[in-house]
């Protein structure tokens, strides 16, 4: 049993970083690249379509991936408040500062969730009845909301870098 409790910490804590990669990754190519890309090599009209379908793919990795790391998340915090006992006599509910960055970082995760579940729920499709102005969002924008969850998912990150020392 003392090595389960050395290797499932670990494992866990893998698999949420693994999760989380995947995830931030794959937004940041979206955004960074493919859309870019797009707009410089199709005409217009095709931008939002061929977006589209790389969403659809990566849509459906993203819905098991946000269930692991929400999952993976809270025995992460468990496994971290039980080593914070250890080593300081004191549990994560005791440690405000910690508590707040992980409030922060959980209240973002909720923004990217809430993200995910208005692309699925609320299809952006042209009607033919947009404004130019419109139009060109859909162009800027093919994904509604992609730039601000990866934001999102960088203050995320940066949120982790600061829980993972602020427990030791």
């Amino acid at each position: 049993m003392g090595a389960l409790d050395h290797v499932l910490p670990i494992f866990v804590h893998w698999l949420h970083l693994l999760s989380a990669i995947i995830w931030i990754g794959g937004l940041a190519f979206l955004v960074m690249a493919v859309t870019p890309g797009l707009k410089t090599s199709v005409p217009k009209e095709f931008i939002k379509p061929i977006t589209e379908a790389f969403y659809n793919q990566y849509k459906r990795v993203v819905g098991v991936i946000l269930v692991v790391i929400l999952f993976t998340g809270g025995i992460n915090l468990h496994y971290v408040s039980r080593a914070m006992e250890a080593q300081t006599g004191i549990g994560v509910a005791s440690h405000p500062k910690y508590l707040t960055v992980f409030f922060i970082k959980l209240g973002l995760v909720l923004g990217v969730l809430t993200i995910y579940l208005y692309t699925i729920i609320f299809k952006n499709e042209p009607t033919g009845e947009e404004s130019d102005e419109e139009r060109e969002q859909m162009v800027l924008e093919p994904i509604p909301f992609q730039r601000g969850a990866l934001w999102m998912g960088v203050f995320i990150v940066l949120c982790a870098a600061a829980m993972k020392h602020m427990h030791f």
